[in-house]
């Protein structure tokens, strides 16, 4: 993802999460965390033939923990393996990060990404009561403690 992602992706966001979007600022100071010496952010954005955007995602890295912050793709690409295929990039980015485990958030409600979840690896470890506001929805916390192997797994086929 590059500056001028910003734009198209912000009208992703806004579709896909309209109560609780992320804003253009944050988006900024995420990229702002993905490059030069002490880069400890990735995000990457994919395009449709017409080079329009349909799904981004990111990750941030501290101390051998990676975490996913936010993973999107556009209705219109839902069960294509697309949100897969960006996973795969962040888990890959997370062992070029030397990560030794990924956590993330998703909402409690949102099965279709929790399933997916789980297809890599991704285990239940707590949930953030509220977490997601201003609807005031639970976040399930999810962890994966080899994203080296969940990403050789899903490459190899051997993990469905």
């Amino acid at each position: 993802m590059r500056w001028w992602d910003i734009e198209p992706v912000l009208e992703l966001e806004r579709a896909l999460f309209p109560h609780d979007a992320w804003s253009k600022g944050l988006f900024w100071s995420e990229l702002a965390h993905a490059r030069g010496a002490h880069a400890n952010r990735r995000y990457v954005v994919a395009q449709d033939p017409d080079g329009r955007v349909v799904g981004y995602a990111g990750l941030a890295a501290v101390d051998g923990t990676g975490d996913v912050q936010t993973i999107a793709v556009a209705r219109e690409y839902w069960s294509t393996g697309l949100g897969a295929r960006l996973l795969t990039e962040l888990l890959t980015t997370a062992t070029a990060f030397e990560c030794r485990e990924v956590l993330l958030e998703v909402r409690v409600d949102n099965t279709r990404a929790q399933r997916l979840y789980e297809r890599f690896g991704f285990e239940p470890v707590g949930v953030r009561r509220g977490y997601y506001q201003p609807g005031n929805v639970d976040a399930l916390v999810m962890r994966l403690t080899d994203p080296n192997h969940a990403v050789q797994g899903m490459t190899h086929g051997s993990q469905g």
